[in-house]
C-alpha cells in the first residue's frame, strides 16, 4: 500500500526504472459512495513491482503520471477505469484493452478472470469486486484481491496481442484503442431520471413529474451525504410513493419503506418533492418518452416504414455474416445505433457518401472498410 508522499515518490521512480508496458486497474465504491470515484488504483510494471495508491490521503498524483504518461498503459474495459483515473489525475496517451482486444479475437467470453484462465491457464480469486473500496483501512484480503487484478495483464496483453497479429487485427484493435482515448468522459444522460426501476408502470405525465421531483430531491440528498442514491431511497419506494399519490406526510409514512427510522425523519424532505411534482403546470411536466433524435423503435418501422425496415434487415443480415467471417461480435463491427440511423434516413447508395457518414458518425476506418459495401447493398434493397 502506497499512502504517503514519500512512498509515493519511490514508487514514481521505481516505476520509471522498470520496462515495457504497465498495468493499470482502479477500484470504486459504486453502490456505496456518489457517484464513481477511485478509492485505490493498482499499477505493475516489470522491475517496479506492484503499487497500491491510495489516492484518498494523496490527491496529488502527478509524480505517478509523469513517470508513465509516455508509457503504453494496459487496462480491462478501459472506458470503465479512465474516467475516474482522470479525475485524480492519471490519463495514458497509448493503451491496450485487454477485454476489447478479446471481443475483437473473437473470445467467447471476455471478463478478466475468463480470459485469463483461457489464455494463461490461471483461475483469479474473485468475491470483492462489489466490496466497499471506501473503506479504511481496507482489509489484506482485499488488497490481495485487487492486486491480483494487475499481477498477469500484461502477460495476458502479450498474449492478446499475439492472436490479433495472427487474426490480422492489430491495426484494428490499434484504432480501437485510439477511439476509446479519443472519446473522452461520457456525456451526462439526459433525464437520468427515466433509468428508475419500474418507471414504465407509471402511467401519466403527472405521475412522471412527481418521480422526476423525488428522484432529484434523493439526489440531491445523496450527492451532499456522498452516498449512493439507492440507499438513500430505493428506486421502488420512489415508485410506490408517487402511484400511492399521499395526500399528506402521514400517509407517506404508510408506505413500508417510510415506515423507517431514517425516512421518517425526512419525511417532509420526500413529501415536498412530491408536492412540487404534483403542482407542475401542464406545460412543464415531461412528456411519456424521453426525447431524441434517433429513429423509432425498431418494432415499430414496418408500419411507419416498410422499406426502411427492409433496408434495416438487409444490413443486419449481412453485419452478421461478417461477424461469424472474422470472428468479431456484430456491435464491434459497427455501432448498432448508427446502423440504425443511416437505415432510417439513408444516404445516396454510393460507397462514397455512405462511408462519409459512416465516418461522421464514429466508425473507425477498419469498420468503414469492412461494412460499406454491404450497407450500400443494403440500401438498394428497399
Amino acid at each position: 500500500m502506497i499512502e504517503t508522499s514519500t512512498a509515493l515518490v519511490e514508487y514514481a521512480e521505481a516505476l520509471r526504472g522498470g520496462t515495457g508496458p504497465v498495468a493499470v486497474d482502479a477500484e470504486r465504491a459504486s453502490g456505496y459512495r456518489y457517484g464513481q470515484k477511485a478509492y485505490l488504483v493498482q499499477l505493475r510494471r516489470r522491475g517496479s513491482g506492484t503499487g497500491l495508491l491510495d489516492p484518498v490521503p494523496l490527491p496529488d498524483l502527478s509524480a505517478i503520471q509523469q513517470a508513465i504518461v509516455d508509457t503504453e498503459w494496459v487496462l480491462h474495459a478501459a472506458n470503465q477505469d479512465l474516467p475516474c483515473l482522470a479525475e485524480i489525475g492519471l490519463v495514458p496517451t497509448r493503451i491496450f484493452d485487454t477485454e476489447l482486444a478479446a471481443r475483437l479475437a473473437g473470445l467467447p467470453r471476455v471478463g478478466l478472470g475468463a480470459v485469463v484462465e483461457s489464455l494463461l491457464g490461471f483461475s483469479l480469486v474473485k468475491g470483492h469486486s462489489a466490496a466497499d473500496w471506501s473503506t479504511r483501512p481496507l482489509p489484506e484480503e482485499w488488497l490481495v484481491y485487487a492486486a491480483l487484478d494487475v499481477e498477469v495483464l500484461v502477460d495476458l496483453r502479450d498474449a492478446l496481442a499475439d492472436i490479433l497479429e495472427e487474426q490480422g487485427k492489430t491495426e484494428w484493435a490499434r484504432q480501437e484503442f485510439e477511439a476509446v482515448l479519443a472519446a473522452g468522459p461520457p456525456a451526462p444522460k439526459l433525464d437520468p431520471w427515466r433509468r428508475t426501476s419500474g418507471v414504465h408502470g407509471l402511467r401519466n405525465r403527472r405521475q412522471l413529474g412527481m418521480l422526476r421531483a423525488l428522484w432529484q430531491a434523493r439526489d440531491d440528498l445523496a450527492r451532499r451525504r456522498d452516498v449512493a442514491p439507492g440507499r438513500v431511497l430505493p428506486d421502488s419506494a420512489m415508485v410506490s410513493a408517487v402511484q400511492a399519490d399521499p395526500v399528506n406526510e402521514g400517509a407517506l409514512l404508510e408506505l413500508p419503506v417510510f415506515r423507517g427510522r431514517a425516512n421518517r425523519k425526512l419525511v417532509a424532505h420526500w413529501f415536498g418533492a412530491i408536492a412540487r411534482g404534483r403542482a407542475l403546470p401542464e406545460s412543464e411536466l415531461p412528456p411519456h418518452s424521453k426525447p431524441g433524435d434517433g429513429p423509432p423503435p425498431v418494432n415499430r418501422w414496418a408500419d411507419r416504414d416498410p422499406a426502411a425496415a427492409t433496408r434495416l434487415q438487409a444490413a443486419r443480415a449481412g453485419l452478421a455474416e461478417l461477424s461469424e467471417k472474422h470472428a468479431v461480435p456484430v456491435e464491434n463491427l459497427l455501432s448498432p445505433d448508427l446502423v440504425r440511423r443511416l437505415m432510417w434516413t439513408p444516404p445516396e447508395a454510393d460507397p462514397a457518401a455512405v462511408a462519409g457518414l459512416l465516418r461522421a458518425g464514429g466508425a473507425r476506418e477498419w469498420q468503414v472498410g469492412l461494412t460499406v459495401d454491404l450497407l450500400v447493398e443494403a440500401i438498394t434493397k428497399a
